[in-house]
């Protein structure tokens, strides 16, 4: 019998079908994804890769899911718009694992976001001693609260009945469960030998008679021609303390409240990483942090802190390292709770298989890298017993050491063998080589990329000549001479985190490469050592705010210098060449786009049909710089816009000059007015290393810089880093890649180990003597990268 007669017709759907594909920069992709199967996707940065993998396969796997609930349901879910494609077959349920950072939330810990905090705190209800109440009793994130009264009871007739209520929660009444309590320093807020109308107060917002001085001169509590110093402690009380007041203000009915209550809701309860630049570095100067006395920085009030398990309280368990915790939770054998204490086991047995038992469940959330936080969202899934799922990783290698990406594609290809279908974005050509099938976008970024130049087994690709075939194989020559350093940068006695007392000299005028395994301690002694002061430029990987407004012309500053020379050239304000201030075209303004709600169904956005999606008033377009106007300036790629302000009617050396930054790291194909929603990781972070360029910093501290770079990009961000260098600055990167290792004049390595077994110098000197030496783990991994 013919075997395609034999096959059953349910066995037939083995491939996942993207026919016409044409969302963000894709052009009519068309590819088959077999199933069951580990794909890789590859292409330089901008190529289409995450717009295939997560705007389209993802994307609709989840809108589909969505749609089997009902409308009711529906209305309290994330509206999905269905991707630009013409078909998707055979596709599966999708589990989506991104890089996006975890909240930064102060009270969003590694145990809650895992849900292990759940389980330990049920555990401490049942067994802890004294017994401190239930679940929430242990909660830090639950206040305690008793209130009583009289409430009406109907039954049959009214009656009154006295009722009191108590709820146990766990939270540090003093810090509110964030363990730290913030103290404000008065001689940041004002000047005090000035008065109100002499305008003291030295608050971003509070200055040049706006609203918020003129409540404070207005209010009759004081007099505001007297300086402060010379206030009576009755008036100081009212100005910095006072409860909310109801008042007339100039003839307005206000709420006044002291100066410190108004700020601690306005500035101080707010995510600092959401501030804009001005109001964060306030912040930063006028705010000092320091562990709250009362719970010790635990977050836990005493009742939950006094409840122990065999001298052991949870406050205690949550500050263990996880693999030390796991085996706590492995001695403990309590028949009562011996189904609790199996998940329990498993979930943070999941912690240390994935790399990150060197955690502990009280890490802020916040102050993960992309890496961790990718795994750290891997742990819900490792113990699931579900197959015939699609799994999606972004970059799942992003932040690990050599010796741990082998531990990743273990991971990677467990997931595939227990019948899954696995789709990974990457770039390492050590995830490249495990892959069964590889799907090659490109050939470019941006309008040069969003076609399939190759798809595939891994030798098809590497004979196939596209430009990842090309570079593959690529491995970076140790430098034949290292520059001399011309100074020195003393740490001593660091001591953050994991660190444990470490001395080290970071010498300056060079390319200096920390490295080391994940939680050795790279970031720790980077960021926590190198004083963020003065002269210090610091790009992280923390991800940059914007909405679907703002654009890297905005957010670079270019858009100042391109208005005022087209306000010049025409003789008028420069305000008519903002989309967002007087030139947007009213009808949509200035969005290029109307949104239409449609409750629980996605929203719809259509181009405006005045502006055609200009976003520009019609009479705006009339005025032309170099014969474009305003809109098409927008339009251009950065490499065409640097040649347009480079010379000629349009010569504009400021804005030429950031444009050049932008083509220098790599973003010459990125349009100036591309929303910033739409960039990958990757280009996000380059953007922010092209505007740091023009600061005066000598010194630059960049966390893994090739994150989301191809093979192909990262030889131009080492001349980037060697033009930097060059031109008098120090520059220091937490780096992976063994090629920015081998390009080093001088290497950093800690370990040997995580955690606990981190945070000691384990080398320093040059890329050479570290391959020669092989003393390391870093060490062998970088010989074998340079074949020496």
């Amino acid at each position: 019998m013919d075997d395609a007669i034999a096959q059953h017709a349910a066995d037939r759907h083995d491939v996942i079908r993207v026919h016409g594909a044409r969302e963000n920069n894709l052009k009519d992709v068309s590819v088959e994804i077999p199933k069951r199967r580990l794909t890789v996707f590859t292409g330089v940065s901008g190529s289409g890769k995450s717009s295939l993998v997560f705007d389209t396969i993802a994307a609709e796997s989840q809108r589909l899911i969505n749609e089997t609930y009902s409308a009711f349901v529906q209305g309290f879910m994330p509206s999905l718009s269905r991707p630009e494609v013409d078909l998707l077959d055979g596709l599966t349920t999708v589990i989506s694992v991104d890089q996006q950072r975890l909240g930064a939330d102060p009270r969003s810990t590694v145990g809650t976001v895992t849900d292990t905090n759940t389980l330990l705190r049920i555990l401490f209800s049942r067994l802890g001693t004294p017994h401190a109440g239930p679940p929430g009793a242990f909660a830090f994130n639950v206040p305690s609260v008793s209130a009583s009264g009289a409430i009406k009871v109907e039954r049959g007739a009214k009656k009154a009945e006295k009722v009191t209520f108590n709820k146990i929660g766990g939270m540090c009444p003093r810090c509110e469960g964030r363990g730290s309590v913030s103290d404000l320093d008065l001689t940041q807020l004002y000047d005090d030998t000035k008065s109100i109308n002499e305008g003291a107060f030295t608050i971003p917002g509070y200055t040049g008679g706006g609203w918020n001085s003129r409540l404070y001169a207005e209010s009759g509590f004081y007099d505001p021609d007297k300086p402060i110093r010379s206030f009576t402690q009755r008036e100081l009380h009212d100005l910095l303390h006072r409860e909310p007041t109801r008042m007339k203000i100039a003839g307005i009915n206000m709420t006044y409240e002291g100066l410190i209550p108004r700020l601690q809701k306005s500035m101080l309860s707010k995510d600092k990483e959401a501030m804009q630049p001005h109001i964060r570095a306030f912040v930063e100067r006028a705010v000092t942090f320091a562990a709250c006395p009362d719970c010790d920085g635990t977050r836990l009030a005493e009742h939950a802190r006094a409840s122990k398990i065999r001298g052991i309280s949870i406050a205690d368990a949550c500050r263990m390292e996880i693999r030390d915790l796991a085996d706590w939770v492995r001695a403990l054998d309590e028949p009562s709770v011996a189904p609790l204490l199996s998940s329990l086991r498993q979930s943070l047995d999941s912690f240390v298989e994935i790399g990150l038992g060197y955690l502990s469940l009280d890490r802020p959330a916040g102050t993960l890298s992309g890496g961790e936080a990718q795994r750290v969202k891997m742990i819900r899934h490792l113990g699931s017993s579900l197959t015939d799922v699609t799994y999606v990783f972004d970059e799942p290698t992003a932040g690990l050491h050599p010796h741990d990406i082998q531990r990743m594609n273990g991971l990677l290809l467990r997931l595939r063998d227990k019948g899954n279908t696995v789709l990974v974005v990457e770039h390492k050509p050590e995830v490249i080589a495990i892959a069964d099938h590889v799907v090659d976008l490109g050939p470019g970024a941006g309008t040069a990329g969003g076609t399939l130049c190759f798809e595939g087994t891994v030798e098809g690709l590497r004979a196939g000549g596209t430009l990842t075939g090309r570079h593959l194989d690529d491995r970076a020559a140790l430098k034949e001479s290292v520059r001399k350093p011309t100074g020195a940068l003393e740490i001593r006695d660091a001591r953050a985190h994991n660190l444990q007392g470490v001395d080290v000299d970071i010498p300056l005028g060079v390319l200096v490469v920390v490295t080391g395994v994940a939680g050795s301690g790279k970031s720790s002694l980077v960021h926590g050592s190198v004083p963020a002061g003065e002269g210090v430029v610091s790009v992280d990987q923390a991800p940059i705010r914007g909405s679907r407004r703002s654009n890297p012309a905005t957010y670079t500053g270019l858009l100042d210098p391109i208005r005022k020379a087209f306000a010049k050239a025409n003789g008028v304000k420069p305000a008519l060449f903002s989309a967002n201030s007087e030139g947007a075209c009213p009808t949509c303004n200035g969005a290029g786009v109307i949104y239409t709600d449609l409750a629980m169904m996605a929203g719809v956005a259509t181009t405006c049909e005045d502006c055609e999606g200009r976003r520009f008033d019609s009479s705006v377009l009339e005025y032309r710089l170099g014969g474009r106007d305003i809109s098409e300036v927008l339009a251009m790629p950065v490499s065409e816009a640097e040649e347009f302000f480079g010379d000629g009617e349009a010569r504009t050396p400021a804005a030429h000059r950031i444009l050049r930054n932008l083509a220098d790291v790599g973003l010459g194909y990125l349009t100036l007015g591309q929303p910033l929603t739409t960039l990958s990781g990757g280009e996000r972070q380059r953007l922010k290393l092209a505007t740091h360029m023009a600061d005066k910093g000598g010194v630059y501290v960049l966390d893994e810089p090739t994150t989301g770079l191809h093979l192909a990009d990262v030889e131009q961000l080492l001349g980037l880093l060697d033009r930097l260098v060059d031109s008098g600055k120090s520059v220091i990167v937490v780096e992976h890649h063994q090629a920015v290792m081998a390009h080093a004049d001088w290497i950093i390595d800690l370990g040997p180990g995580a955690g606990h077994d981190g945070g000691r110098v384990v080398f320093e000197g040059t890329p050479a003597e570290l391959v020669a030496g092989r003393s390391t783990v870093t060490g062998e991994h970088l010989a074998e990268y340079v074949r020496a």
